[in-house]
């Protein structure tokens, strides 16, 4: 009797462990689900979108952990492609045609989910208003390109195109994000000539050629794009797409995650206002909690999307 006992426990025992290993699969419980995110370093948009995504994973959607990784650009793409990581929201298309075309058979492309038009090149102050193009910096009393971080695109055509092309004696000083801003604010303020390459949309964009009015944005500085006539920069200063990419299983391994990342939309003035919060947060997760609390109803399609591929 206790041998048939103990024969009983042992195989409701084994049960329950295959039980329990079958709901940690793609279309069972969350509650035990991880995620990887890719994030560019020091790219604010990407930061805003993928601890958005975490919080929501986390707090609506029952994920135990969504982490947000900071690798180069280079290393994000890779990352995804051989399944490190699950995801990566900041694909600007067509400046990342290269990056694109060394993975695009491990990973799908997901749409846009930016709503609205961005912008990106080289710039000046307004203050500098004689400045119109890249042919001009010569003479226009800066010395200075305040770069981003050595491993971008814009770094690079800088380097390799546009200083040789145009002859350009002004220095360039690639660094990071945040050491670009917090020069280009001292400069700025002081009203010195300089040149930086910003991107909308984002909380240093004031009045850009009329796409982002400074009293709709808030944006912290009214600058204007150079023109570039030898085309330095190649495609860099075109309009491009915000979409996502994930590892070509996630659709399988994790149906509510790919839901969601596929379904989120996001337009010029909510990602704005969700950098902003981000920023005087003084931390992603805590920035995105607060943003959520008045503006829930932005993410709830995409919540939705994901709870039905959880049910199902």
């Amino acid at each position: 009797m206790v041998k048939r006992l103990l024969v009983l426990v042992v195989a409701l025992t084994v049960a329950a462990l295959v039980a329990g290993c079958g709901e940690s699969g793609g279309s069972g419980s969350s509650e035990s689900k991880t995620l990887t995110l890719g994030v560019a370093g020091g790219w604010t948009e990407n930061e805003a979108i993928a601890n958005l995504t975490k919080v929501v994973l986390e707090e609506d959607l029952g994920y135990q952990e969504v982490e947000t990784k900071v690798l180069d650009l280079g290393l994000v793409f890779e990352g995804v492609a051989g399944g490190d990581l699950q995801a990566f929201q900041d694909v600007w298309l067509p400046n990342h045609q290269q990056q694109m075309a060394e993975v695009e058979g491990d990973v799908e492309h997901l749409p846009s989910w930016y709503e609205g038009q961005t912008t990106f090149g080289l710039a000046v102050p307004d203050y500098m208003a004689d400045t119109k193009s890249i042919a001009d910096l010569n003479e226009s009393g800066a010395e200075r390109i305040i770069g981003i971080e050595p491993g971008a695109v814009i770094t690079t055509k800088i380097d390799e195109n546009v200083i040789p092309d145009y002859n350009l004696t002004l220095e360039h000083e690639p660094s990071s994000t945040q050491a670009m801003l917090a020069e280009v604010e001292r400069l700025y303020n002081d009203k010195e000539p300089f040149v930086f390459p910003p991107w909308c949309p984002n909380p240093m964009c004031g009045h850009v050629e009329g796409i982002f009015p400074t009293k709709e944005y808030g944006g912290l500085y009214d600058f204007h794009y150079l023109e570039d006539p030898k085309n330095s920069l190649g495609n860099l200063d075109q309009p491009a797409k915000i979409s996502s990419i994930v590892h070509e299983d996630l659709p399988e391994d994790d149906p509510v995650a790919y839901a969601f990342v596929k379904t989120i939309k996001m337009n010029a003035e909510e990602l704005v206002s969700l950098e902003d919060e981000i920023s005087k947060a003084g931390d992603p997760v805590e920035g995105s909690k607060a943003w959520l609390e008045d503006n829930h109803d932005v993410v709830q399609p995409a919540i939705d999307a994901a709870k039905q591929a959880q049910e199902s």
